[in-house]
């Protein structure tokens, strides 16, 4: 994928014109959002990194370092495409919560009919993307950092 993750949403391939789109900003993603048919709730899981208590010497110099560490779910939040303006925004609106994070989980839910998801169907996919975040389950999620671009778990 050359650095570049494709867009997915919570259960099927993001297209538009039959072709899969890639995705290595925030930005591509509002881009992508806002051409589907269907309307969009973009859904976020923010994560802080944690070190484990049981840690080696080498993980807490690696942890200390910007490196290592357990991904922990620290809030939830739901958007629509047309109601951020950029990463940015986004970025600047989660300080309001003073709860410092340092890779975002997004995925997209798809509305039917026209008709967007209903806050129900938000609040249990969530529920289930925050489950996933937790057990390391990170397929169909796309992480960004506090710059907004994509990152890549090795």
């Amino acid at each position: 994928m050359d650095g570049k993750l494709s867009f997915y949403t919570f259960c099927e391939p993001c297209t538009s014109a039959g072709q899969a789109m890639e995705i290595a900003t925030f930005d591509d993603l509002l881009s992508a959002a806002r051409q589907q048919d269907e309307p969009q709730r973009l859904l976020f899981v923010f994560t802080a990194a944690e070190l484990d208590p049981d840690s080696t010497e080498a993980q807490r110099r690696d942890f200390a370092a910007g490196r290592g560490g357990a991904l922990v779910p620290i809030m939830t939040a739901d958007k629509s495409p047309d109601g951020l303006t950029d990463f940015a925004s986004l970025a600047q609106e989660s300080q309001q919560f003073d709860k410092p994070w340092a890779v975002v989980f997004v995925a997209a839910l798809s509305g039917r009919g026209g008709v967007a998801p209903s806050d129900a169907d938000v609040e249990q996919v969530l529920t289930r993307m925050t489950d996933a975040v937790r057990a390391g389950e990170l397929a169909g999620f796309i992480p960004f950092d506090r710059e907004g671009h994509t990152v890549i778990f090795e």
